[in-house]
């Protein structure tokens, strides 16, 4: 009367599995993660998905607008690149919006779309962090700490880690790899407030120019990284 518990479709992301067989044809992380829309919780936990990326969208807005005017005073590349990828970051939390809007909170093709979308959005911040990197390394540029820089970045430094993880976990719950890409982006973010916090005292204590864009190629890296990552798909587990 009931059938297998396993039966039921994931999020409609996951394939009917065949009959009599009570497992799907193609497993996938989602799969293994996520809690199906038969849950009580499950649209609770989209509604709480859609309101964190309203928070961070308005964070990075201001975010990004302090953070460009604090890179071109302190005329630090790392500075602008994490501006930039507060733009970018952005565009993510605006995707995910828009994964859990109305009826594409259940469609069969939405998740699919935002996953790949926010992938695009991590691709999109690696090229220039490394021309700008490569660039300054280049010409020995010196980067200066600002006081608006350092307060901005510390501030990020406090906000992201928590918004992230909050994400990846729903991103679980979920079975949805664009929650979970947008939470990587913001640990990324925390991570290269970090690094440009201690690239800009680097260089104003022992003068090393190479500190600053060398920590941008390495979030250069890891935007690129985590890109592939939520292409494919392994962010939701």
């Amino acid at each position: 009367m009931t059938g297998h518990p396993d039966d039921r479709r994931h999020l409609n992301l996951i394939p009917a599995p065949p009959a009599g067989t009570g497992h799907s044809a193609d497993p996938t992380c989602c799969q293994a993660c996520a809690v199906t829309p038969e849950d009580p919780g499950w649209v609770r936990a989209a509604r709480q998905a859609r309101l964190l990326s309203w928070a961070s969208l308005i964070w990075m807005t201001g975010e990004g607008v302090l953070g460009l005017i604090a890179g071109l005073q302190a005329a630090s590349i790392s500075l602008l690149g994490w501006a930039l990828g507060s733009v970018i970051e952005g565009l993510a939390s605006v995707i995910v919006i828009w994964r859990f809007t109305g009826t594409r909170t259940l469609s069969e093709t939405a998740e699919g779309r935002a996953q790949k979308a926010v992938a695009v959005s991590f691709f999109l911040l690696a090229p220039y962090m490394a021309i700008e990197a490569v660039r300054d390394l280049a010409a020995a540029h010196l980067a200066a700490a600002t006081g608006l820089g350092i307060g901005v970045t510390a501030a990020s430094l406090l906000v992201m880690p928590g918004l992230g993880i909050a994400k990846k976990r729903l991103g679980v719950r979920l079975g949805s790899g664009a929650t979970a890409g947008e939470g990587a982006q913001n640990l990324l973010c925390a991570a290269q407030a970090a690094a440009v916090l201690i690239g800009l005292a680097a260089t104003a204590a022992y003068g090393w120019s190479w500190a600053d864009p060398a920590i941008a190629l390495l979030l250069a890296a890891w935007a690129i990284r985590e890109g592939i990552e939520a292409w494919r798909g392994q962010d939701c587990c």
